[in-house]
């Protein structure tokens, strides 16, 4: 009975590593630290891009990352404030104000919920891995190229300064693990900073910090269809480019830790984190992939907690500490993005000899990626362009695959064409040519045991022979069709042209 009972007994839930390991902890609670430093100045910036106050921005950062951590399916990964949806919501805040930017949070996160009910996670798997590099490498310069305002017009002492928070993030992980790099850096620099009373940017320069906590409320808005048509755009955008940019994210988290994530799940969390973010003021995110990376590969991060603690220690430091954070050298900061983006850049995939082995096509998406990212300045169009030229390329390589040879029947009165390779637009469109109507004798049969149908332009084509050589009165019999392409067949022969 006990053992009939212990098998029916749902199991016990784990209990999280870092509750039973102390060495875990430490790098889960020094990581959420590192993190929420780095969001701060992010947050103001993309406040500014979006057209709306800092706190906006640094709220947002709060709300969704504390609430991705409960509800997102990448342990670890960051979510908050990003510039991608700053883009999406600009023009809706400058033209109609906070409150409107507020319910397309609200309504992008319902239809992420939805997007991902139907199932829009499984879409990454058409993602090829070329595009992947594109995303990492356009990544890695946008993250570099956002720094390069920072050190531009800016006291010489800055550049001394980035060097030392260089060769601190270098040098330290050669001596000790036990503290993460960028944060002996940041703590180093503003130390020295005040210590000397230098005169240099810091984090207080970059906007208002805000002195109270965010309040529950809905948007002040009219609650009318032409509210609906008026947001509706803007919320779609914010789903489709907040879930691009979170799954892609979530796949590069998995390829670092070499785990598996619950893709749907993220799909999901992302949009319970936008609505939550959306109640409480907030100008909505998504995954931040350079603070997952400083996260996750710098500071050695791989559970839920650090990504709870970054947003949890965001709102303490901006809140009731923000006036030390405010003396926080920028050049401190600047310099541990740049070293995020350096060990994010695929590097490997520049090599010449990489190069000189990778097929074109492969080396041709990649560029068009990185080429889209930054004309846009937005990761999910170089995404979406990079997958297009895939697939464009994918077609043209399939189409000369196919092959059509014959063979003339020893009494004479039959020609056999064997067709081989996978038949679809690109590769169909050539198939009506291959074959000698007028030279072939009475009975013609094209035998399909190699070949695969898949659309209804190969059923067209096929449907084009039969119809030329019984123009001339011979008989065309197709032969060796596998169940699935004799279905495709028999349900569109003789539907496809007019008359029919």
């Amino acid at each position: 009975m006990s053992a009939l009972l212990s098998a029916v007994r749902p199991p016990r839930p784990s209990r999280p590593e870092w509750l039973s390991s102390p060495r875990v902890l430490r790098t889960e609670v020094l990581a959420g630290l590192v993190v929420a430093l780095a969001l701060i100045p992010e947050a103001i910036s993309f406040s500014i891009l979006a057209g709306v106050d800092p706190r906006v921005g640094l709220f947002a950062s709060f709300t969704m990352a504390v609430t991705i951590a409960f509800t997102g399916g990448r342990p670890a990964m960051i979510s908050a404030a990003t510039g991608a949806v700053a883009l999406v919501v600009a023009p809706l805040a400058k033209e109609h104000g906070l409150d409107h930017l507020v319910a397309a949070v609200i309504l992008g996160g319902l239809l992420q919920v939805v997007l991902a009910a139907l199932g829009v996670a499984k879409l990454m798997r058409f993602v090829p891995r070329s595009v992947m590099v594109g995303f990492v490498n356009a990544l890695a310069i946008l993250i570099f190229t956002a720094q390069v305002p920072h050190l531009i017009g800016v006291p010489w002492l800055v550049y001394p300064m980035v060097a030392v928070a260089l060769a601190i993030m270098v040098f330290l992980p050669r001596l000790t693990t036990a503290v993460p790099a960028p944060l002996v850096a940041i703590i180093a620099l503003t130390v020295f900073t005040v210590a000397a009373h230098l005169t240099v940017p810091n984090v207080g320069g970059e906007g208002t910090l805000p002195d109270s906590l965010p309040t529950l409320g809905l948007p002040d808005v009219p609650y009318t269809l032409d509210t609906l048509r008026l947001i509706a755009p803007y919320a779609l955008g914010i789903a489709l480019v907040g879930l691009m940019e979170s799954l892609m994210t979530a796949k590069l988290v998995d390829d670092i830790t070499d785990t598996h994530s619950n893709k749907t799940r993220e799909s999901w969390g992302q949009g319970v984190a936008n609505i939550v973010t959306g109640f409480f003021g907030g100008m909505g995110g998504c995954a931040m992939i350079g603070q997952t990376m400083i996260n996750v590969k710098t500071s050695g991060a791989r559970t839920r907690l650090s990504t709870f603690l970054a947003g949890t220690f965001l709102l303490v430091l901006v809140v009731a500490l923000g006036d030390v954070v405010a003396l926080i050298p920028m050049a401190a900061l600047v310099a541990v993005m740049i070293i995020v983006s350096v060990g994010t850049f695929d590097w490997h995939s520049i090599e010449p000899a990489t190069l000189k082995r990778m097929p074109w096509g492969e080396t041709i998406v990649m560029v068009i990626t990185v080429i889209g990212t930054l004309v846009s300045h937005n990761l999910a169009v170089g995404v979406v362009l990079g997958v297009l030229a895939a697939m464009v390329i994918f077609a043209r390589r399939v189409a000369h695959l196919v092959e059509v040879t014959s063979v003339l029947d020893p009494d004479g009165g039959t020609r056999i064409y064997h067709v081989h390779g996978e038949l679809f637009f690109a590769s169909s469109n050539d198939l009506v040519s291959q074959f000698d109507y007028a030279g072939d004798p009475e009975h013609v049969v094209v035998d399909m045991t190699e070949a695969h149908i898949w659309d209804a332009s190969s059923v067209a084509a096929l449907d084009a022979i039969t119809t030329r050589y019984a123009s001339r009165g011979k008989r065309v019999d197709i032969v060796g069709l596998n169940p699935a392409s004799a279905s495709f067949h028999e349900n569109l022969a003789g539907t496809l042209t007019a008359g029919h």
